[in-house]
């Protein structure tokens, strides 16, 4: 199996999707993804590929253009904040589990505030619990 392609952002989102999404078909190729995929049973084995454009997940966004995004600059923005954050860089390869331990290691409470700044979904706080959640596991 080929791996997942994730620009930087990508992997806090997965974290903390809760099944909303801009359409539809958005909402399930993320759950495909994210409940299908990185949270089976051998989710964390999962090998994901960091890209700096569009990706896996954003395939069926209603705001892709071609291969940007409607909001593009302010995409890169939030990516580049994550990439820094979790020391990514496109071309990396990483399982999911070890994503995840980035994640652990690198971002702590109230950090999304600076990191996806900008982003819309960031005031329902569904990336904060999640990030919580992440946090208190073994």
């Amino acid at each position: 199996m080929p791996p997942l392609r994730f620009r930087p952002h990508h992997f806090l989102c997965s974290q903390g999707f809760k099944g909303k999404g801009y359409s539809e078909a958005f909402t399930q190729n993320m759950a495909r993804i994210v409940v299908d995929t990185l949270r089976a049973p051998t989710g964390d084995a999962t090998e994901i590929e960091v890209v700096g454009s569009l990706d896996d997940i954003c395939a069926p966004c209603p705001k892709r253009r071609g291969n940007l995004c409607q909001s593009q600059e302010k995409i890169e923005e939030i990516d580049t904040r994550h990439a820094k954050a979790l020391s990514l860089r496109p071309g990396d390869r990483l399982t999911w589990g070890q994503a995840k331990a980035r994640m652990k290691s690198s971002v702590k409470p109230g950090d999304l505030s600076q990191l996806c700044k900008g982003c819309q979904w960031l005031d329902l706080g569904l990336c904060e619990a999640a990030l919580r959640d992440l946090l208190q596991e073994d």
